[in-house]
């Protein structure tokens, strides 16, 4: 018995040759190419600076900065460290941002949940008077605020000076007080794209207001806060404006503080300089790629809710 299979011309010749081969698009193209343009633009200060940072300053002076190099060392990253003395540095920006980043975040979160799970009057104004807070221009009130923490009286164990001027907690209130308004818009905004089901189940067991805020809606915002905790970090570790007014000690200035060290009276080193930015900017760096799931999480989850 012989048995016969029909081929249907048709079918081959409607089945695409290369089950993975796409047309390539002229538009998918030039958005690849824009991409890569914009990400280039971004790095290009970063990558000049590694690069200079590597070569003698009378190398680059005599070649510029753009030729081929023809020693490249490491020598200027330990000059750096050793004569900026950043290992003081780095604690006291730890001292300012690791506090202000989890204060932010927990008081933000208080904020947010009240705004947008519970049923309060008033919810949306509350939220429109914090969210305006970043409106305002941080150089205004320097000023006041220079007069008011002059008046703020702290134990000595707090501060050296008897008040809240030429101490870390002024820089952490500051941080506090300006960025506290736009992790309150973003996570309020964040918590309203959580199904509300979950919550009507635990009020249905039992479940106060304490355990719906601290082991229901916490938890499923993970990546929202993981997303805020990086860009906060990022930004209260290079901040040198509010250190910078509110300290006189100079023992006690962040990390950004540490490159003024760098620079000569009569001279400056500017690829030793190139050296200490970078080693200044690793920090940042390192906690975007350990939270770097979570930040992309935290940004686009939502994203294809309808």
């Amino acid at each position: 018995m012989t048995i016969t299979h029909t081929v249907n011309p048709t079918a081959v010749q409607n089945k695409p040759v290369g089950a993975a081969r796409r047309r390539v698009r002229p538009g998918r193209l030039g958005v690849h190419a824009f991409l890569m343009a914009v990400s280039l633009a971004f790095l290009a200060p970063l990558l000049l600076a590694v690069y200079a940072s590597l070569r003698p300053y009378e190398e680059t002076s005599r070649d510029g900065y753009f030729s081929l190099p023809k020693h490249l060392s490491f020598a200027y990253y330990k000059q750096a460290f050793s004569d900026s003395g950043m290992t003081k540095y780095f604690v006291n920006t730890l001292i300012i941002a690791v506090p202000g980043v989890v204060l932010v975040l927990f008081l933000a979160a208080f904020v947010a949940f009240a705004v947008s799970r519970l049923k309060l009057r008033g919810a949306m104004a509350l939220l429109m008077l914090f969210t305006a807070g970043n409106l305002l221009p941080q150089q205004v009130i320097v000023t006041p605020l220079y007069v008011v923490f002059n008046r703020i009286p702290l134990p000595y164990w707090m501060s050296d000076s008897m008040t809240m001027f030429d101490s870390y907690w002024a820089v952490i209130v500051v941080q506090v007080g300006f960025q506290i308004g736009f992790c309150v818009f973003v996570l309020a905004n964040f918590m309203r794209t959580l199904p509300q089901e979950i919550l009507e189940a635990a009020i249905v067991d039992g479940a106060g207001v304490w355990t719906q805020y601290w082991r229901i809606t916490l938890p499923l915002c993970r990546p929202a806060l993981a997303a805020l905790a990086t860009l906060q970090f990022t930004w209260m570790y290079n901040d040198f404006l509010w250190a910078l007014v509110f300290m006189s000690d100079g023992d006690k200035l962040p990390i950004t503080s540490a490159l003024n060290n760098l620079r000569g009276q009569f001279f400056t080193d500017y690829n030793l300089l190139a050296a200490g930015s970078v080693i200044v900017a690793l920090p940042t760096l390192i906690v975007f790629l350990l939270l770097q799931r979570h930040f992309i999480a935290g940004l686009t989850l939502g994203s294809s809710k309808g």
